[in-house]
């Protein structure tokens, strides 16, 4: 498998708008093309920002730049995307105004395939070692 976190810092105002861009938008364009969320997260941070991030699963890098390619590809999906950043202003407006960071993850798997299926420990403070 492969694994992506798409990740966000952006201001709290424009939280509620940006979640409807992605549940509304986004979201059922990544899925129409083949990608899998795993879910996605916010929480605020100390200066008043907030970061949301998703986590997205593939079956292989090379079925992410398929996905990925495809989603570019999408020409009804861009001219929705371009018309979303126009309604506010454009996307240097946003990137002065609501968006602080945007970064594309590659996740990379620290547990090994064997250990997954080991009998876990029982939960409890006595498990933490």
């Amino acid at each position: 498998m492969f694994y992506r976190r798409k990740h966000y810092v952006i201001r709290d105002h424009f939280v509620d708008d940006f979640n409807r861009l992605f549940t509304d938008i986004n979201l059922p364009n990544q899925l129409k093309h083949g990608a899998r969320l795993i879910g996605r997260w916010m929480m605020p941070l100390d200066n008043g920002d907030v970061e949301v991030f998703a986590i997205w699963e593939y079956d292989s890098e090379a079925a992410y730049e398929r996905i990925e390619q495809s989603v570019r590809a999408d020409t009804e999906h861009g001219d929705r995307i371009r018309q979303w950043f126009a309604e506010r202003g454009g996307r240097e407006h946003l990137s002065n105004t609501a968006f602080v960071s945007i970064r594309n993850d590659i996740l990379t798997d620290t547990v090994t395939p064997h250990r997954l299926t080991e009998t876990q420990p029982e939960a409890g403070i006595d498990a933490i070692h």
